[in-house]
């Protein structure tokens, strides 16, 4: 998959919020100072360009709506972070938040337990 700029991630988020949305939609959920619309609609152009969204046309005006899923791109992105920072290992990820103090006791526990249930299946 590939990978998103800032500014395309932050377009995507709003677009999953919303599910589907014009610009001036996906505008408005930005905070203040709000981007130029022109600046949303260029980073929309170019998320459709790159395969994450797609459109429906109304007259002259675009409704855009995911083709990936929040869920499809976020297990991209940690597969990524996973094995460019961890060496692929899912151990040396969490060995890297629990000694660093990023991790409690209870959340390593109930990580254990996940997998547990995962691993029923």
């Amino acid at each position: 998959m590939k990978e998103l700029t800032k500014a395309e991630e932050q377009v995507m988020q709003y677009l999953w919020e919303i599910g589907k949305g014009f610009v001036k939609d996906i505008l408005e959920k930005y905070p203040e100072p709000k981007p130029n619309y022109n600046t949303v609609s260029t980073v929309v152009r170019l998320l459709e360009q790159k395969g994450f969204i797609d459109h429906k046309t109304y007259g002259n005006t675009h409704e855009y709506y995911p083709v990936v899923s929040k869920e499809e791109y976020s297990h991209s992105a940690a597969n990524k972070l996973i094995e460019q920072y961890f060496g692929g290992s899912l151990k040396q990820l969490v060995s890297f938040f629990a000694t660093k103090n990023e991790v409690d006791t209870k959340e390593l526990d109930d990580i254990m337990q996940m997998i547990g249930k995962k691993t029923d299946l």
